[in-house]
């Protein structure tokens, strides 16, 4: 049997050349491999090597049936609050939003973890066994009855609610499933992308692939979930319903720990923060130094001979920073270059690095608004007072499964974009076509025409309901598609491209980190949500309109609700265009090419 070994070792044996990038990772054969870096086009059987570590085990098998899972439980647990545990829709709905905001922040704890202490791949084992744990307490609460109040039929003002104790064993599934979230999320996309080599031509093209591709293959299971699970859910039995998520989940931990000796899993560094942390306190310590003139040849510049992180050159934004750089006559140097108390001087490296970060921030604000304007919770209200039928079919397409129109519309675009779209604009723009803050922008403008489209269909739902005289609306649930179809090719630009946006701009060793900014944007765009909710809620319930968001939405104005988001998408994106003709990317110093020749003659003259 072939012995199995690190897959990055492939391109790495092929000679016995110097290629300068160096990065650590420990091999299927449990020994340690440094792993060097070109940049030429000789890799295919790296991209290869890398492709079929990650795909069949790590990201096709565990991220697929994880997210069956996950969403299989997720997508219509609204529903199942509002049925099984009685809760009442405002209820229901403030809890997700607590929920999934919880989960989202709970990214930044994993993705520390990871990239401090434990690494990828020690991570993403436990937090998966959490989620398969959590998984199973949320579907005992179905197969027990003293675990969930009686049932009752919706509307009657005798329903019984849950009690302590069933509400507690609910959470504690929930916690759980926190916690799993909290180290699948962050890791699971940055542990698929170690396995290409990042220095390579085709490594870079196999990694822009990949995030188109995985969001593919996750959208796909998706589409599972809230079609075959969601239908079990809601036509056969909860608790079978609430067991097959269980099921694909236990498979998620099979496949991931079954493919343990072909992963790449690149050592921690320690915690990255504290190298972000030292450069904010040098710089204040030195505040009062005058900045050199020409800082990219003056400023302490030392880089250390193994960190996996790319050299950057010096860019002149946020220059307050750079005195951290400065050397004065109280900083030691050891001998291998390196400070000798980095609280009393950071390197030009670290600097770059913690200007990264910062500079990511103005622009992951945005997402806070972009989720709110992408979020699909009332649609599912929308579809329970519409008419759900299928045709002359007879057959009701179940309420919570309507969201696959949106994930089918990103599942259909994906593809399209990335073997039509991208390959075009590249021979037009000779680069890499669509820049990811592009992408990212045309995501949050479509936002708002889904917003208004949401709000021309819930209008006309609302006054064909009142015509009839009904609870549920004669107008067709499919007049909801339309807005489903844009939020999904929203998110094919805007998710898709935050995703490679936070991992591309973010120092290599706090990639994990990266992969939690897009949760926690997410998770902080909840809780707006939910106060949105609240105060809309409390501000309109005496007013002249009456309360756009009461349970029966016949009665509200669901419609001005969408026109709100709308406004709050639009400013949004003003908001970005500022942002976006600020922003440089990483590695595109202003002028970089001439400073470092300028430095390389400088150095050359003094020696």
């Amino acid at each position: 049997m072939a012995s199995s070994k690190c897959v990055l070792c492939v391109s790495c044996e092929r000679d016995g050349q110097d290629y300068g990038h160096e990065r650590e990772s420990i091999g299927g054969d449990g020994k340690q491999h440094l792993h060097k870096g070109r940049d030429d086009d000789d890799d295919s059987d790296q991209s290869t090597a890398g492709l079929i570590a990650v795909m069949p085990f790590n990201h096709w098998e565990m991220r697929r049936f994880e997210k069956l899972g996950a969403i299989g439980t997720l997508s219509n647990l609204q529903v199942y609050l509002t049925t099984v545990f009685n809760m009442k829709r405002i209820s229901a709905t403030t809890l997700l939003n607590v929920f999934n905001g919880t989960t989202n922040i709970a990214t930044l704890v994993g993705a520390y973890l990871s990239d401090t202490h434990f690494g990828r791949y020690k991570t993403l084992g436990f937090a998966s066994i959490a989620s398969l744990f959590g998984l199973l307490v949320v579907n005992l609460t179905a197969v027990f009855n003293n675990l969930h109040p009686p049932h009752c039929e919706p509307g009657d003002s005798r329903c019984i609610g849950p009690d302590a104790g069933q509400m507690a064993f609910l959470l504690m599934g929930f916690g759980l499933m926190v916690v799993g979230a909290g180290g699948i999320r962050p890791c699971n996309l940055a542990f698929g992308a170690d396995q290409f080599n990042p220095n390579t031509k085709s490594g870079k093209r196999g990694i822009d692939s990949f995030f188109n591709w995985y969001y593919f293959t996750v959208t796909f299971a998706e589409i599972v979930s809230v079609t075959l699970v969601v239908y079990v859910q809601s036509n056969v039995s909860w608790s079978i319903g609430l067991a097959l998520p269980t099921i694909f989940m236990f498979l998620s931990c099979f496949m991931y720990f079954v493919g343990t000796r072909m992963y790449v899993k690149v050592k921690p560094e320690g915690s990255p923060m504290t190298s972000l942390f030292q450069v904010v306190v040098v710089a204040f310590k030195k505040r009062k130094l005058e900045s050199p003139e020409q800082p990219w040849i003056t400023l302490f510049n030392h880089t250390p001979p193994k960190s996996i992180n790319s050299k950057l050159p010096y860019t002149d934004q946020f220059s307050f920073l750079d005195k951290a750089a400065i050397i004065t006559p109280e900083d030691e140097i050891k001998a291998d270059g390196s400070a000798a108390n980095p609280w009393n001087l950071c390197s030009m490296q670290q600097v770059e690095e913690a200007k990264c970060v910062i500079r990511v921030i103005p622009v992951s604000l945005t997402a806070i608004l972009y989720h709110i304007g992408a979020q699909q919770q009332y649609v599912v209200f929308q579809a329970l007072q519409s008419d759900r039928r299928l045709g002359k079919t007879g057959f009701q397409i179940p309420a919570a499964s309507y969201v696959i129109f949106a994930m089918l519309s990103l599942t259909l675009w994906v593809p399209v974009y990335d073997r039509l779209v991208v390959p075009f604009m590249r021979r037009i723009k000779k680069g890499e076509g669509i820049t990811v803050l592009q992408r990212i922008g045309v995501g949050l403008f479509i936002t708002i025409v889904e917003s208004l489209v949401g709000a021309f269909v819930e209008e006309r739902r609302r006054t064909s309901a009142l015509r009839q005289g009904s609870a549920v609306s004669p107008m067709s649930a499919m007049w909801l598609v339309p807005q489903l179809a844009l939020g999904g090719l929203a998110e094919a630009f805007n998710a898709i491209g935050q995703i490679e946006f936070y991992y591309k701009q973010f120092p290599e060793n706090m990639r994990s980190i990266a992969g939690a900014f897009f949760f926690c944007g997410s998770a902080v765009s909840n809780y707006v949500y939910s106060f949105l909710i609240s105060v809309v809620h409390r501000m309109t319930e005496g007013s002249s309109t009456g309360n756009w968001l009461p349970e029966d939405l016949n009665k509200g104005r669901l419609d001005n609700f969408y026109y709100l988001v709308a406004a709050l998408c639009a400013f949004n994106f003003g908001y970005f265009l500022l942002c976006a003709s600020w922003y440089r990317y990483k590695g595109t110093g202003e002028s970089s090419t001439g400073m470092e020749m300028e430095a390389r003659k400088l150095n050359e003259h003094t020696a």
